[in-house]
């Protein structure tokens, strides 16, 4: 038996710092630990503030997913203040955030994901030169139309919310904006343009309306082979590519799965509340876990610290949430390894359990019975989930099959604008208050949690989807979702491991990895690598 040790540092290929070590044995991953490298502190730079500061602090916490930070920001203060929303409001808001996510696809796919698919590991396929063709960094030929298009939807983001990222455009009561007819049919005119030189074109080689005709994993197969166009998209080649290579054979995860839901009918949410919230939403919230649907309920949410370099000794739900960091050295004494906290959920029977958000869960929530006439009601991959089991690839299409999905939503929602009614209604600004806000970033599941006292922020906290996929273990010991993905990962050169690239990347955690790669017996370093530098 051969057992090899390897960390890696860093594994991402966006923001902040990753590190990855696990434990090979006879070429298959047998454990592993997420080191969250890097302290932030947002909750403790909010403490004391305006309650509006976190629209301004807390889209600075992602570059690429600010958007989605500044909506469930402003709603969380809708909630505490106990706003009434426009319709108009609603509409812009969903469609702001839908344009940030459409940008997101493409973009992570061809510039983060990719690329690994031209490792040379791979070169024994015989897809191999066409996935180098297609996918190489810079000189790929849907690398660089994929890349480049995906800029236009965030350019519509910037048409409402004055510009993109970074904008602080949802305030509690509404938006500031007020769109002309100008400002509708030029953002009409963009998306078109990103459907048909991309989304159709590229990826689909079909129409939007061909692709969401597909119910089950079957249908999927059937459509890569149904005319020329569509085995030849990239959606169809990474299809077959995937297949060759086995990236739908590894990379499970825990297997269950929370999605907190996001986009709201505008004739429901006209007065947001946390207890209404569920009903209200489009993009469909819920847990998926030991085979069970159940609706999710923010009071469930508590986050573990025990192997965090933060004071604790019990889990914590947000509004009792605390933000104590300790130093490093003194906390690796205590078995603690990482700046992340462990955020966990109680499922009724099952306990506080980790759970993978992200596009998979929420495309598992979508499958959930009882859905109402506004929302989400797609079974395709609770039937792809139930015939193949999650893996890489299954991660991987899950996102993109939202592309054609909220491109849909988007058109609907710019429609039905009213330009001659209102944008925003002024709220009471109450000095006491507690209120949750949640969303669907591209990455999964962000949340916040703020308490409002003698009018300044008393407690603030943030719960991102990195935070839910990369988390540590928590104290039972047990793993979380991207460690527990990595275990059972095959791995061919232990000196190149793309394959907990893969794994790693197929959560698109918002951090830069770094791999180490040790003997375990021996405790030599074999070698020291970025295996996610950016590209």
């Amino acid at each position: 038996m051969t057992t090899v040790d390897l960390k890696i540092s860093p594994l991402g290929r966006v923001e902040g710092d990753l590190d990855v070590r696990v434990t090979i044995k006879d070429g298959i991953v047998s454990s592993a630990w997420t080191e969250a490298a890097m302290f932030r502190g947002f909750e403790i730079i909010l403490r004391g503030k305006d309650p509006q500061a976190g629209l301004i602090v807390t889209p600075r916490i992602c570059g690429i997913c600010g958007g989605s930070h500044l909506y469930k920001a402003a709603y969380a203060l809708d909630t505490a203040w106990k706003t009434e929303m426009p319709a108009n409001a609603t509409l812009v808001r969903n469609l702001a955030q839908a344009c940030e996510t459409l940008q997101s696809i493409p973009r992570y796919f061809y510039a983060l994901f990719a690329i690994d698919l031209t490792n040379k590991n791979y070169a024994a396929s015989p897809l191999y030169e066409e996935a180098v063709r297609r996918f190489a960094p810079y000189v790929g030929t849907s690398y660089q139309k994929g890349v480049l298009v995906s800029n236009k939807p965030v350019e519509v983001y910037a048409i409402f919310g004055g510009q993109w990222p970074h904008s602080s455009f949802m305030v509690p009561g509404g938006v500031m904006c007020g769109p002309t007819l100008a400002d509708v049919t030029r953002s009409n005119a963009i998306l078109e343009y990103f459907r048909r030189e991309w989304l159709e074109g590229v990826w689909l080689g079909c129409s939007i309306d061909r692709w969401l005709e597909n119910k089950t994993w079957d249908d999927v197969l059937a459509w890569v082979n149904e005319n020329e166009s569509q085995y030849n998209s990239d959606c169809g080649f990474f299809i077959r590519f995937c297949m060759d290579v086995g990236l739908d054979r590894y990379g499970q995860g825990v297997g269950n799965f929370l999605s907190v839901g996001t986009y709201f009918d505008p004739d429901l949410y006209q007065n947001p509340t946390i207890d209404g919230r569920n009903a209200a939403l489009i993009g469909r919230s819920g847990v998926y876990a030991n085979g069970q649907f159940s609706e999710f309920d923010q009071a469930r949410v508590t986050e573990d610290v025990t192997h965090s370099f933060f004071e604790g000794s019990r889990p914590l739900h947000p509004f009792e949430g605390e933000t104590i960091p300790i130093d490093p050295q003194e906390g690796r004494k205590l078995d603690k390894y990482s700046w992340a906290k462990s955020p966990r959920y109680d499922v009724e029977g099952l306990g506080h359990v980790p759970l993978e958000t992200g596009p998979l869960a929420r495309r598992m929530a979508a499958a959930a019975p009882g859905a109402a006439s506004h929302q989400d009601n797609d079974p395709l991959f609770l039937d792809v989930y139930n015939k193949i089991g999650p893996s890489v690839m299954v991660r991987q299409l899950a996102r993109m099959h939202e592309g054609p999905k909220y491109f849909k939503w988007v058109m609907d929602w710019l429609a039905r604008i009213d330009l001659h009614e209102a944008f925003y209604h002024k709220p009471v600004e109450y000095e006491e208050g507690m209120g949750f806000g949640g969303t669907e970033a591209a990455r999964g599941g962000l949340c916040d949690w703020i308490v409002i006292k003698e009018g300044k922020i008393a407690n603030y906290q943030v719960v991102t989807p990195t935070a839910w996929n990369i988390g540590p273990r928590d104290g039972e010991g047990t793993l979380g979702p991207i460690e527990q993905a990595l275990v059972g990962s095959p791995i061919r050169d232990v000196e190149d491991p793309v394959e907990l690239g893969h794994v790693a990347r197929s959560f698109d955690s918002c951090l830069v990895c770094t791999v180490h790669a040790y003997d375990e017996k021996s405790g030599k370093e074999l070698s020291r690598f970025t295996v996610n530098g950016m590209v």
